[in-house]
Formats: C-alpha cells, sequence, structure tokens
C-alpha cells in the first residue's frame, strides 16, 4: 500500500484533473484508510487544531524513526478537542516532529495540521470519486455548507406573499460557530476557511456565550469601510487592521443542525430568536458595537401597500450602494445548500415615462408583425430619459397592442419602467435604462397618473 506522504508528491506533481482523480480512484481501490483519514482531518472545515504555525523539519534534521498513523492521531484528537493547547500543545508538536521523518512530516503530518495538503486537489474530487466507487461513507469528507440564495429572476413567481426581506450587504460572509462549554469562538468562510482577522467581533461574542445552552452557528456578513481593504484584511497574516469592522447576523442554529445540514425551525422563529439573543446580550450587557442585527421588514408582496414598502426598501438599497435585497421565506427551514427559500435580487429603479411611439419587431424574431417595444420618454428627478422598452409583456398584448387603433391609443400612456440602472447616452442629453422592462401603466388613458 503507498504511504501517504507518497500519494500527496504523486497529487503535487501532476496538475491534470484526470490523473489526480485516477490517484484517488486507485486508492480507494487499494483500502488506504490511513491516508483518506488524514485526508478528511485536512479537508473537513469543522475539525480546527487550535495552532496558526506548525514548524518545518528542516533538511538539516536528523530524520526521526518514524511516526505512525496511530500515534499522530492521537495528537490531532488531543488538539481538535483542545485537550492540550497553548504552549503545552507545541511541545507535543514538536515531540511528533522528532519521531517523523522528514518527508513524513513535511509532506503528510505538517499538513494535516495546517489544513491544507497542497496539492491541488480539494474534497470535491475525492467525493465524486468515493461515490462513483460506492465507497463515500468509507472516504468521503464533509462538506461545509451555508445556505445559498437563488436569483429572484428565475423564479418570479415566488416573489409574492408575505416575505421577510432585507437589504444584502456588499461585504463578506462569516459564520461564526460558538462553543459555550469551552469557551471558544471559531469563524468561517461561507466555503469553510477559517477566519483570523476579526479578533475584536469574536472577542465581543464570547464574552455572552453563557447565553447559549448548546454549541451554536451565528451567520452573518462582515461588512468595513471598503470592501477591497476588507478582502485585503481577510487573507493578511500580519499587519492586520480590520478594528472597523462590523458583524451584521441574520440568522442562528445549532451547530448540530449544521453539521446534519439542515435546521428545521422556520426562518421567522430563527430570526426572532436572535434578535432576542443580541437585546439581551448587547444591548443590557453593554458588550460593544461591533455585532449588530440586520434589521428586516415583514412586507406582504401581493398588497398595494406591500408594493409600495417594497419599492421604499428597494430606493434605500439603491441609495445605500447596497449589493442588492434578499427575500426569504417566513416558514422556510435553513437548508445548507442554495435554496429558492432565500431569493436575491439586484437594486432596481422604477419611473413613469410616456409612450411615443408603439415599435414592431426586428426582423428575425418572433416578434415581426407583433409590438417589439414602446418607445417611452420622460424626466424623472431633473433626468432626461429616452428608452425602448421591450420585456415584460404577454404574447397576448404583444398582438393586441400593435392593432392600429390600439397604437393610438397607447400613445401617452403613462408606462412604470422597472430597470437596473439609468444609463448616458454619448449622442444626445437623454440617459437610457439597462434593461428596461414593462410593469404595468399608471392610468387608464393617456397622460393620466393614478
Amino acid at each position: 500500500m503507498n504511504k501517504p506522504w507518497t500519494v500527496i508528491a504523486e497529487l503535487e506533481a501532476d496538475n491534470s484533473k484526470l490523473v489526480k482523480q485516477a490517484i484517488v480512484t486507485r486508492e480507494i481501490k487499494a483500502s488506504n484508510s490511513d491516508f483518506f483519514a488524514g485526508v478528511r482531518l485536512a479537508y473537513d472545515a469543522m475539525v480546527t487544531f487550535g495552532v496558526k504555525k506548525v514548524p518545518v523539519r528542516s533538511d538539516k534534521n536528523v530524520g526521526g524513526i518514524g511516526l505512525t498513523w496511530a500515534t499522530f492521531k492521537i495528537l490531532a484528537d488531543r488538539l481538535s478537542q483542545r485537550k492540550v493547547t497553548g504552549h503545552a500543545a507545541l511541545a507535543e508538536i514538536d515531540t511528533a516532529m522528532g519521531l517523523a521523518t522528514n518527508e513524513e512530516w513535511n509532506g503528510w503530518y505538517r499538513r494535516i495540521l495546517i489544513k491544507d495538503l497542497r496539492c491541488g486537489m480539494s474534497e470535491r474530487t475525492v467525493n465524486k470519486m468515493a461515490k462513483a466507487m460506492g465507497k463515500l461513507k468509507e472516504y468521503g469528507v464533509p462538506v461545509f455548507e451555508a445556505q445559498l440564495a437563488h436569483d429572484s429572476k428565475n423564479h418570479e413567481e415566488k416573489v409574492s406573499g408575505k416575505k421577510m426581506i432585507e437589504t444584502k450587504l456588499d461585504g463578506v460572509r462569516v459564520l461564526t460557530f460558538v462553543y459555550p462549554a469551552t469557551g471558544e469562538v471559531i469563524q468561517y468562510s461561507r466555503n469553510g476557511k477559517e477566519l483570523h482577522n476579526f479578533g475584536h467581533i469574536k472577542e465581543q461574542i464570547s464574552k455572552c456565550l453563557k447565553q447559549f445552552k448548546e454549541p451554536m452557528v451565528l451567520d452573518g456578513e462582515v461588512m468595513s469601510a471598503s470592501f477591497q481593504d476588507l478582502m485585503t484584511q481577510i487573507n493578511r497574516k500580519s499587519n492586520v487592521n480590520a478594528k472597523d469592522a462590523v458583524l451584521y447576523l441574520f440568522d442562528v442554529l445549532t451547530v448540530n443542525e449544521f453539521k446534519v445540514g439542515i435546521s428545521k425551525v422556520k426562518q421567522v422563529d430563527r430570526t426572532a430568536t436572535l434578535k432576542k439573543w443580541h437585546t439581551h446580550v448587547f444591548s443590557q450587557l453593554a458588550l460593544g458595537d461591533n455585532v449588530r442585527i440586520l434589521e428586516h421588514d415583514i412586507v406582504e408582496l401581493d398588497t398595494n401597500a406591500g408594493q409600495k414598502k417594497f419599492a421604499e426598501i428597494n430606493n434605500k438599497a439603491i441609495k445605500g450602494g447596497y449589493e442588492g435585497i434578499m427575500i426569504k421565506n417566513l416558514d422556510a427551514p435553513y437548508r445548507c445548500k442554495r435554496s429558492v427559500d432565500w431569493l436575491k435580487l439586484k437594486p432596481f429603479i422604477e419611473v413613469s415615462l410616456k409612450v411615443i411611439k408603439v415599435e414592431e419587431g426586428k426582423a428575425g424574431t418572433k416578434n415581426v408583425g407583433k409590438m417589439g417595444a414602446l418607445l417611452c420618454e420622460g424626466v424623472d428627478d431633473g433626468v432626461k430619459i429616452r428608452v425602448s422598452v421591450g420585456s415584460g409583456y404577454s404574447d397576448k398584448q404583444r398582438e393586441e397592442w400593435f392593432v392600429p387603433s390600439a397604437q393610438k391609443k397607447l400613445i401617452g400612456m403613462v408606462a412604470e419602467v422597472r430597470a437596473d440602472a439609468l444609463s448616458k447616452s454619448d449622442s444626445n442629453d437623454y440617459h437610457s435604462m439597462r434593461f428596461p422592462r414593462f410593469k404595468a401603466f399608471r392610468g387608464f388613458k393617456a397622460g393620466e397618473k393614478i
């Protein structure tokens, strides 16, 4: 059976995806359990060892007699369970390094402890090949997954009814795992990469762990004055300056629920629990202002009042420079995958413009002989706009509105047009609109705006 460090060396030496898959398949067939146990320790984001620096064995060092997997596993378990920490942990690591040969330590054991096998292979490669061979249970690696949103453009029918509406922040997704029994606070990116540079946030959270009865996951987004600066600080290992970063929380579930991939508690109840916790520990105990709750509104989208409120939230998102809007199902569970229970919507603008012409569909399209677009014009907030609005109509409307008598009635009607943004034309004084779509008429006759 191949030694794990020789397998890593093989994987590292060839960049071909197919070669890597073939190597993994070969080791599955060989039942190389030590190799896959080490891969799981390295790639399972939920396993951490509490050490930031692990020494490299220098070529000048005399190689040890060899470190068995069983002996290393005892060390790994003690570190991951925090039975040994600080200087004591470093001492045990040094002892293990002294036993290992150079290639064992540098090519295998050390890479496990730093959570980076450095061989160009991901856990998904391992899982793909293990699943194909019916060995996922034996050799698979748990995949760290948070709930993600679908684009609302692909699920417009679900943008209806009573929903929770939030602004979509333009920051970094951070999942904070808190362990009341040990006092530990660990932060991960949405892909399971451990984050170390928000110590001030972790410190504030660590002061209120007694409020939790079991290990919990706090889901949120870290924001800073500058997104680029924030991304720089996340990956920086020294000279870190992230003190202005604020964690906005929007969901909570237990660690056990996260591990199994679902919390069956309703969205509205999870949000209420999170807000109650934050109000108690941060407001009453005055622990600091770097952990906040992301505000939300409950909106009935099937009513005029709800649509008006939705438009207000959207306008706030545009003016605030936010990434978009989140639309959440009140009764939905938290699922550790991409789910239609969360929908993301880009901020949009809505303007009222007069129809000045009915345009036929372009040659070669299905709308030849029917209405292709309404040419609209007007002024919004002092900005002159002229735009050809070609989407948002039913086939029936395109046919009926192209009849000469209908065209005559449409001229002068006030159309509500939704778009992603305004765009300036270089050829005239008018602005156009990016991705314009017809929403509705504002009245029942020309010039009427209700």
